[in-house]
């Protein structure tokens, strides 16, 4: 008889993200959480989410209108539960991390987002991220067009506030002029592995800049894991492994990605990075 073997924590996210339909987004931000805190279990904290769902959905009345319906969660959401941006420590790595949000009630846009998304749907709502640049928004399906919320703020916003945040943005990528995309091509909705992969790289961006590797390393796995065909988080991982003193492995994944983008701007860079991780005598 072969010995049972338990799933590691990266098994468990790799089974979640493993397929796009039916991603479970909330499940898989959660289970992020489990490199802080070993001992997590995600399904309590769905469970806990639920509770406050439930809670909600025994408040309003079932012929509610849809507008009724987004009074009812954003009084609930922001003003009872409390829910907000955290504007005293924005870097706080806890932010990104869906269990530590739900007990501080503090976050960054985009974990606000995703318990914002749940609690409306207990609500009879239909509500989606917008993988807005810079700050991560939710828009909300009403019957005669969509609401666009702020989850940090919990403000409705505006085509004119919308198109003023988004000028900073336009004028840096030179999206202006005969140039200019519409509006409407900002608002549209994120997939959830795009939504995933956003938090992971705030977190990863949170970590490299604090130089703490264990932790980048941590996220870099879940990366990598979640967007198996991308060659820049392989490499970033073998930055990262590097810095670790892993040689061998980071080695691998900067050929990995030196043979999918030889003419890449840093592969020179890289190739001598290659070489330094192989040691004098020992072939690149």
């Amino acid at each position: 008889m072969l010995p049972l073997t338990t799933p590691t924590r990266l098994d468990y996210f790799a089974a979640l993200v493993a397929q796009d339909e039916g991603l479970p987004l909330l499940e898989a931000a959660i289970a992020v959480g489990q490199d802080q805190d070993p001992g997590l279990d995600p399904q309590s904290v769905l469970v806990q989410i639920d509770t406050l769902g439930r809670r909600l959905r025994r408040r309003i009345p079932a012929d509610a209108a849809p507008l009724q319906r987004l009074r009812f969660l954003n009084r609930y959401f922001f003003d009872e539960l409390a829910f907000g941006g955290n504007v005293n420590d924005y870097y706080d790595p806890a932010n990104s991390l869906i269990h530590q949000v739900l007990d501080s009630r503090r976050g960054i846009p985009i974990t606000l987002a995703m318990l914002y998304i749940e609690l409306a749907g207990h609500a009879g709502l239909e509500a989606r991220g917008i993988g807005f640049p810079g700050h991560f928004l939710v828009k909300v399906r009403m019957p005669r067009g969509e609401v666009v919320i702020d989850p940090f703020t919990g403000l409705s916003l505006s085509r004119e506030e919308l198109e003023e945040r988004l000028a900073p943005f336009r004028r840096e990528q030179g999206l202006t002029g005969d140039f200019e995309v519409p509006l409407g091509l900002f608002l549209q909705t994120s997939p959830a592995r795009d939504i995933l992969a956003r938090l992971l790289r705030n977190l990863k961006e949170i970590h490299r800049s604090a130089q703490r590797w264990d932790d980048w390393l941590a996220v870099q796995q879940r990366l990598v894991i979640l967007l198996p065909g991308n060659a820049a988080e392989r490499r970033d991982r073998g930055l990262v492994l590097a810095e670790l003193g892993r040689s061998e492995e980071a080695a691998g994944d900067l050929r990995h990605y030196l043979e999918c983008f030889p003419e890449a701007a840093d592969a020179g860079a890289l190739r001598q990075r290659v070489a330094a991780l192989a040691g004098p005598g020992r072939q690149p």
